[in-house]
């Protein structure tokens, strides 16, 4: 069997893992980008493309819990379930966050985080020659009804620091010039937030500039990941890579490989379905999200991307066809005029019940495997970020957000 040694090695070829590599090359690491082929169907490609600094409140909240039965019975909820023994345990732990104090504790946790979002991917967008992307226009919070207006609140966004504003009807229509004018009946404005127009784009760039450090690729499958005293040894089908240290971003196939190595993490899969509209009618101009319904419309170079909802069916079944058609009726509840879809995509999302990622030190193995997983649907937002932090635990520096909160051994 073939055996090669590296000082650091990756492990994932998403967002996150790509960004991580990055910053460590230029750090002077010497640096192995292990994970299959790039074939732009994961999560990092097929995502909203918003650089979500408002997204501090967590998927389970107390009114989710209050209704969890509907949601996850009406087929057309934004939240659904394929039912499996395997989920009930995850669940019951869902449940759990997403009582009153709990939802609390992980609302500060994830701001923690997201408070740094935009002033990352600013950063990080020259560093990739990507600031051409990033377009710094907005989002909103579609108010459909009286009853969404009067449920519609800014306090848990400003609690958090969030920059949020109610706007009527008439400033509705300024901002979204594209909206049908008996669409809505306000909305709810996130001036501050930062929208990407390739997520794909972005994601190639990236690469390059990876290609360009540069940081070595292998492009395998990790199989088998084991200590072996000072090193860490990484089994795949090419052969063995002995590493000084690892970090582990393989999203939503990192539980797995975690718990080769004695950390047992409650990560699961939440599964995102999107539609794209390459001449859709009529164009909007920001990123808008109707919020009883829980799904983004999502403005990109040349086409109208409709992308959201949550479906909790594991890893590894195909797609469910009620998901994309469920996108369909709501989009076109919106906009009556949207034409057939071009394109339709399912991707997989690393979920936790506290709506946390893991990031920091191995509980078992140490500094030896760094985590950096399960960013839900902030993977995008987090992941300069996430890099950042990870190259500080390389460094043995102190980083700068205080990572208790998101350790592989709080559950």
């Amino acid at each position: 069997m073939v055996e090669k040694s590296c000082e650091i090695a990756v492990i994932g070829a998403g967002i996150i893992g790509l960004s991580c590599a990055l910053r460590l090359a230029r750090d002077g690491h010497e640096v192995t980008l292990i994970a299959p082929e790039d074939d732009e169907t994961g999560a990092s490609y097929g995502n909203a493309g918003v650089i979500a600094d408002y997204a501090v409140l967590p998927v389970g909240t107390p009114a989710v819990l209050r209704n969890l039965p509907a949601l996850l019975f009406d087929r057309d909820s934004p939240l659904s379930l394929r039912p499996s023994i395997a989920i009930a345990p995850w669940l019951l732990r869902f449940a759990r966050e997403s009582l009153p104090r709990r939802a609390a504790e992980n609302a500060r946790a994830i701001a923690a985080l997201t408070a740094c979002a935009a002033p990352s991917w600013r950063e990080f967008a020259d560093e990739i020659a990507a600031t051409t992307i990033l377009k710094p226009l907005g989002s909103l919070y579609l108010l459909e009804t009286e009853a969404d207006r009067r449920a519609a609140t800014l306090e848990p966004y400003h609690a958090h620091g969030v920059e949020a504003e109610l706007i009527d009807r008439d400033m509705l229509g300024q901002l979204q010039p594209g909206l049908p004018d008996d669409r809505g009946l306000g909305a709810v404005f996130f001036p501050r937030t930062i929208t990407i127009d390739d997520p794909s784009e972005m994601m190639r760039s990236l690469r390059h500039a990876l290609e360009c450090a540069p940081v070595t690729r292998l492009n395998a499958r990790v199989t088998t990941l084991v200590r072996e005293g000072r090193k860490m040894a990484l089994h795949t089908q090419q052969g063995v890579l002995n590493a000084a240290k690892v970090v582990l971003a393989a999203g939503a196939w990192s539980r797995e490989l975690a718990a080769q190595i004695g950390d047992r993490v409650p990560l699961d899969t939440e599964r995102g379905y999107h539609l794209e509209y390459d001449s859709p009618a009529p164009r909007l101009l920001r990123q808008m999200t109707p919020v009883a319904r829980g799904f983004y419309f999502c403005p990109m170079a040349g086409r109208l991307r409709v992308a959201g909802t949550v479906e909790l069916g594991g890893r590894d079944r195909p797609a469910s066809p009620r998901r994309w058609k469920m996108l369909e009726r709501g989009a076109r509840a919106i906009l009556p005029d949207l034409p057939t879809p071009d394109r339709r995509w399912m991707g997989c999302r690393p979920s936790l019940p506290d709506s946390r990622p893991v990031i920091g030190p191995s509980a078992t193995a140490g500094a030896q495997v760094i985590h950096a997983f399960g960013h839900g649907h902030l993977g995008l937002t987090l992941a300069p970020l996430t890099a950042r932090l990870v190259a500080a635990l390389i460094a043995e520096k102190a980083p700068e957000v205080d990572l208790a909160p998101y350790r592989a051994n709080r559950f």
